[in-house]
This record gives structure tokens, C-alpha cells and sequence, in this order.
């Protein structure tokens, strides 16, 4: 339920109503300014700010003779008001209010953002706890590596995400900015005065310097920040659509009762909202080019920008926001199998310790080159079995690796010669706590805990 709200407190953000009653709340910030300074009279300052409504079906019949959106709507709203109207949209222009009533729409969607992703990474976090020592294989190029942990993939989002976090931050004060400096920037109409009065009043900053318009480079920045974002959250469930394909099968998403996978294959449990999730990401991703096409404006200002804003800047929030709450969801259920995890990682006969044996050779002496040959050989062995279908374990329940390297008898001589028994160096070699004895000191690093 609570998911649900969100979702529709975003897009409540960007609907018709919600842009006309944030350009009311700037034009009143005017009145309220202008009336400190002298200029609006008590009594209409009070008019304007108690009495000034718009009524959207009424601002779409006067926009369609006038052809102007923000004139249709000052009709309206002078419509609700008597004499003291003429003070509404004192001195300024189209852009004035246009722009830094995008602005406080901006900040309050930028917010919910920030709070889907912290709570994105809550989830995260509880399932890297959960799995901070569930052994699996690191792949590189989709083939088995070393041992690794779940838990050590879930840091790597959860760092991931923290570092979003900041730069959403760091974002949220350079799109908290409006402008009230008039039709080229010049505050020639305006004290400048006023516009640091409005600004402070909406919660914004003032732009240092303006044209006509807020410098498209910041909203370029936001939409950049939520592409990037994208491709992250797109990461997270390319992998686990990887981790559901049959032939892995070590995690995959929550599957309800009474769900249906596929029309023609009852069996089908499909990763359906990781593959959603992919698609909403590259939606989001495609937002940015024109958002940065958006920051070169002919001299003060053209309005090829607009038509692209109305788009990509509703589009663009309530799209992450579902994506977001979605991804999160399916974290938090996602189902993990740690058999399966344990069964894939042994499932090339021990070939995951290779390196171990190859780093136990230059100590007794050998150079890397002989050391790599030697280990290589029988790792050659082993894909040479798998090949034939042989098991991966031999009669005494050995890893078909582990069997080839005892069995060389120049690899078990050369380890000897510092002393110790090769046989029991190899042997020591495959120990998968080596792999996760520094899990504890990364997840301090990551959780700061």
C-alpha cells in the first residue's frame, strides 16, 4: 500500500493540476514579494493570495484561441480576482514563473527519488547481511572464476546505490533555483531584491545569472543522474536474470501462487520483472541526449527546449520512481538458493583454486611462467573430462583437479622444496574460507559498520 501511495504521489506531481498550482504558488511569492518592497498594497497582496484560483478546463479554452499557455492561465486566475489583478504577473515573464515553478516541482520529485533509492538500499543490505557467507562462483566473461559470497554481489549494489545517493544530493541543490530576472536576465523590471525575496520564500535559491530562462545544463545534470542511476538498477537485474536461467538457477524472483509464466508452457517461471525492469532503465537512459541537446538555446533563449521538457521530465521521474519501487520489491523476495550456489561452484572439479597453486610455486623458487605451465596443464585436464562427461569427483570423493595435481609428480616435488609436504600444500590450496576471510573488513568498508 505504502508502494502504491508513492507511485501516486509522484505522478500527482506532474499532472495538470499540479503544474498550474505550482506556477499560483510562484506568482503569489511575487505578490507577497513585490508587497514587502512596497509596491502591492496590503489589501490586494491579501486579495490575491486568499482569493486567486485557476480552473484548468477554463485555462484550455482560453489557450485555444490564444495560443500561449501561461497567458491562458493568468486570464483564468485574473478571472477569480477583481481590480487588484492587475499586480498578478507584475514585471515579469513567461519563463519567470514557468521555470521556477519546474524547479519546486523538480525538488519534491527528486526527493521521492532519493528516498526509493535509500529504501532500495535497505533491501539490499538486508539480503547481503542474509548472504554475507553464502558461497557461490565469480564469473568473468560468464565463465566459473574463484569463490565468492552473494553476500560480496549484494555490497557491490548496495555501494552502488550509496554513491547515487550523494550525487542525487548534490543534484537536489543545483535544481533548487529559480529566477525572477525578467525577459532577457537583466532584472531591469525587477529589484533584485525581489527575486532573492521569491526564491527564499518557495524554499529556492536564486540563479546567480540568468537569460530568459534557468541554464538547461542544470536539468541536463538530473536527467544524467537518473540515466546513470538506470544503468545501475538495469545491472542489478541483468544479473539476476542471469542467476534464473535453468542452467544456473541460483536465485530467481519470488513466483506467486496462482502465477502463469507462459500461455503455452505451464512450467515457465519467468523473470519477468528484472526483464521489465531492463526495459524501463534503457526508457530512461534514452531521456538524456535530449536533455543535454536541451542546453544549447539560441542567443537568451528559443523554445525548442520545451516541447522536449513536457516529456522527458514527467517521463523521466515517474518512470524511475516505478522502477525503483519495483526493483525494490524484488530484491526483498527475491529467492536465493544456496545449494544451487554450491553445486555451480563445484561444478568444474576444483578448478576455481587454480590460481591458489599457481601462487604457492614462485615461493619454492619457480619462475610465474613454469608455475603457470604447470598449474595450466592439469586445469587442461580437467576441461578435457568435463568435455567427455566424466565426474567431477573420483572415487575417494575428490575434485578431479585436486586428483590431476597430486598426481603430477614434478608439481608435488617443486612445492616440496621449501620443506613441507606438496601433497598437503595442495590439498591446504583448496579451502574455500580462503576465499571469504576478508568478506568481514569489505562489508565494514561498505556499511561503514
Amino acid at each position: 500500500m505504502v508502494e502504491r501511495y508513492a507511485r501516486e504521489k509522484m505522478k500527482k506531481l506532474w499532472d495538470m493540476e499540479a503544474k498550474y498550482s505550482a506556477w499560483l504558488e510562484v506568482e503569489k511569492a511575487l505578490v507577497r514579494g513585490w508587497n514587502k518592497l512596497g509596491l502591492i498594497p496590503d489589501s490586494d497582496c491579501e486579495k490575491i493570495c486568499k482569493n486567486a484560483r485557476f480552473d484548468v478546463q477554463r485555462i484550455d479554452e482560453i489557450e485555444a484561441v490564444t495560443k500561449h499557455d501561461l497567458i491562458a492561465f493568468t486570464t483564468s486566475v485574473a478571472e477569480s480576482l477583481g481590480e487588484e489583478s492587475r499586480w498578478f504577473h507584475y514585471g515579469i515573464t513567461s519563463s519567470d514563473t514557468i521555470d521556477t515553478a519546474v524547479a519546486l516541482q523538480m525538488r519534491d520529485s527528486l526527493k521521492i527519488i532519493i528516498d526509493d533509492v535509500k529504501e532500495l538500499r535497505e533491501a539490499i543490505k538486508r539480503r547481503a547481511y542474509e548472504h554475507k557467507d553464502t558461497l557461490m562462483v565469480g564469473r568473468s566473461h560468464g565463465i566459473h572464476g574463484e569463490p565468492i559470497t552473494f553476500g560480496l554481489v549484494c555490497a557491490i549494489w548496495y555501494d552502488e546505490m550509496t554513491r547515487h545517493v550523494k550525487a542525487l544530493e548534490s543534484t537536489l541543490e543545483v535544481i533548487s533555483v529559480g529566477k525572477i530576472s525578467g525577459a532577457m536576465g537583466n532584472l531591469a523590471h525587477t529589484p533584485i531584491e525581489l527575486e532573492e525575496l521569491v526564491c527564499a520564500d518557495l524554499g529556492l535559491q536564486a540563479a546567480p545569472a540568468s537569460n530568459q530562462v534557468i541554464q538547461r545544463d542544470r536539468y541536463a545534470r538530473l536527467i544524467s543522474d537518473l540515466a546513470l542511476l538506470a544503468s545501475s538498477c538495469e545491472k542489478i537485474a541483468v544479473e539476476i536474470r542471469h542467476l534464473q536461467r535453468t542452467e544456473v538457477y541460483e536465485a530467481e524472483e519470488y513466483f506467486s501462487e496462482g502465477q502463469k509464466g507462459s500461455s503455452a508452457m505451464p512450467h515457465k517461471r519467468n523473470p519477468v520483472l528484472s526483464e521489465n525492469i531492463t526495459g524501463l532503465c534503457r526508457v530512461i537512459r534514452s531521456f538524456a541526449l535530449p536533455a543535454m541537446e536541451n542546453v544549447a538555446l539560441w542567443h537568451e533563449r528559443d523554445i525548442s527546449h520545451s516541447s522536449v521538457e513536457r516529456f522527458i521530465l514527467p517521463d523521466s521521474f515517474i518512470t524511475t520512481d516505478f522502477m525503483l519501487g519495483r526493483l525494490t520489491g524484488l530484491i526483498d523476495k527475491l529467492v536465493v538458493y544456496p545449494k544451487n550456489m554450491l553445486k555451480n561452484l563445484n561444478l568444474t572439479g576444483g578448478l576455481v583454486f587454480s590460481q591458489r597453486i599457481l601462487l604457492e610455486l614462485p615461493k619454492c623458487g619457480v619462475s610465474r611462467e613454469d608455475a603457470y605451465k604447470i598449474v595450466q596443464r592439469n586445469a587442461m585436464k580437467v576441461w578435457e573430462s568435463l568435455q567427455e562427461g566424466q565426474a567431477v569427483v573420483n572415487e575417494r570423493g575428490e575434485s578431479l583437479y585436486l586428483q590431476y595435481l597430486l598426481d603430477d609428480s614434478e608439481l608435488v616435488g617443486l612445492l616440496s622444496k621449501g620443506g613441507d609436504s606438496g601433497e598437503a600444500i595442495i590439498r591446504e590450496c583448496f579451502d574455500y574460507s580462503y576465499y571469504t576471510k576478508n568478506v568481514d573488513s569489505i562489508f565494514k568498508r561498505v556499511f561503514r559498520e
